[in-house]
């Protein structure tokens, strides 16, 4: 350990140097853990609100007074809200902490593990939200549990705000952002489902990111429609053919390189600590942005390539209809990730470009939502800071730009700056969020017990 790492952990509580995994906090939050991975809360279950209500029940029981939580309910699912009471004499605008109930469809026939019964080995947790985002809303809800019970009084009022639908249409999310006037008194927002720290494969830290942008997420169906026939009479104009050779040309191409000050930083950090080839690349990136072959090599890592342009892949497919019939249809949705500041009707019309078929229909699901990014606080990037350096003391910790979506782009819509700050820290490529056997190290979900309580006792102590 170097001397500069003795200094700063003699500078934080020695509470911070250890978790007991026995310890009250430790059980409770795993029993938490457990308890709503096991409800499956995919879309069209109406499983989300039994979800919240339990959580709701366990603040209740902690002491949180009925009336200041809150299950809102909408259309199948819910959202949460819980007011965590500051100092009745502070004049500070609340603080919103955000986290999602609901996940990804899990299909149990192509796991290895039940996707919805936490289950475990030597080294992860398993199951689907053991990372997304049922980390993030677990660990807050034990940490205001835990704060509560300590007496801790918060200089503010703090709210957590958990959407329901964040995984498919983001009703809730836009509820709580657009139409909840106590929200929107919010001074800013710290976000569970964003910011987490990045390890090598042999566990060492390479850098820690908080969110404060986040690309536009866009989805079209692209159709080709086709008179069809009798598969005994095929005819060269087949629509699953012309689909399939548009899809291949998406996949060819790739849009051109950008950058912002995020990700540069991220680049040159990660660089610097990661090494070798691909570490490299990431540093000549940095240096000297969209020069070289620099972008190539990073274009075919799926971790990073999302830093370095927009991204649009085919994602569903459907077509035909009968099996002895040549298809009248088939349509491909393709799901588009768009950097910061390029206008989505630009993608689409490079889209229409590349595939160079004017009969495919291109019809855009739902509304695109272009976000702004969040100005680094100098009081949230010192808070995150002491947390993450209790446990790694010489890591990075820089803001950093998302490739995926979250409920940070309409709280950063509606005016309210959004942070991602989660305590996760793991390998990026065993990231396996919305895939199979999605998995949590054992020891990530022990070491993030204090992430929070720390944060929140940095930014609202009295």
């Amino acid at each position: 350990m170097k001397p500069t790492s003795v200094l700063l952990l003699l500078s934080v509580p020695g509470w911070l140097l250890a978790q007991d995994v026995d310890s009250e906090h430790a059980r409770k939050t795993l029993e938490i853990y457990e308890h709503i991975i096991e409800i499956e809360s995919s879309k069209g279950l109406g499983n989300v609100p039994g979800l919240a209500q339990y959580l709701a029940d366990q603040l209740i029981a902690a002491g949180f007074p009925a009336e200041d939580v809150e299950v809102v309910p909408f259309d199948e699912t819910a959202a949460l809200i819980a007011r965590y009471r500051g100092n009745i004499s502070s004049t500070k605008a609340p603080i919103l902490f955000l986290g999602h109930m609901d996940v990804v469809e899990a299909y149990a026939d192509d796991w290895e593990r039940p996707p919805f019964k936490l289950t475990r080995d030597d080294t992860n947790f398993y199951a689907r939200g053991t990372i997304d985002n049922k980390f993030g809303v677990t660990q807050l809800t034990s940490t205001f549990i835990r704060l509560k019970k300590e007496g801790f009084v918060p200089d503010r009022d703090l709210i957590i705000a958990f959407s329901g639908d964040e995984e498919s249409t983001m009703g809730t999310t836009e509820m709580l952002a657009y139409e909840r006037d106590d929200l929107a008194e919010a001074e800013f927002a710290l976000n569970s489902d964003a910011g987490r720290g990045a390890l090598d494969p042999d566990g060492q830290a390479l850098i820690y990111g908080i969110q404060a942008a986040e690309k536009t997420y866009v989805t079209w169906d692209m159709t080709f429609r086709n008179p069809g026939g009798h598969s005994s009479l095929p005819r060269p104009d087949n629509a699953i053919y012309d689909m399939a050779d548009a899809i291949k040309k998406i996949q060819a191409y790739r849009f051109p390189v950008r950058w912002n000050d995020l990700t540069i930083g991220v680049l040159r950090e990660t660089g610097k600590q990661l090494g070798g080839e691909l570490g490299e690349a990431m540093s000549q990136f940095a240096e000297k942005p969209g020069e070289g072959d620099a972008a190539e090599r990073l274009a075919i890592e799926s971790s990073y390539v999302g830093m370095t342009r927009t991204t649009c892949v085919p994602t569903m497919l459907r077509g035909g209809h009968a099996e002895n019939a040549l298809p009248q249809s088939v349509t491909v949705t393709v799901n588009c990730r768009v950097f910061p500041g390029v206008p989505v009707s630009e993608v689409l019309e490079k889209l229409q470009l590349v595939v160079a078929n004017d009969a495919i229909e291109f019809v855009e699901l739902g509304e695109a939502v272009e976000s702004p990014v969040s100005n680094l606080r100098e009081d949230v990037v010192a808070a995150v800071k002491i947390a993450v350096h209790a446990r790694y003391p010489d890591v990075s910790v820089i803001g950093y730009q998302v490739s995926g979506g979250t409920d940070g782009m309409h709280f950063r819509r509606a005016g309210i700056p959004t942070y991602g700050a989660g305590g996760i820290f793991m390998n990026p490529d065993e990231m396996y969020a919305h895939g199979l056997n999605e998995r949590v190290p054992i020891k990530a979900f022990y070491d993030a017990l204090d992430h929070w309580t720390v944060i929140i006792k940095e930014l609202t102590g009295n």
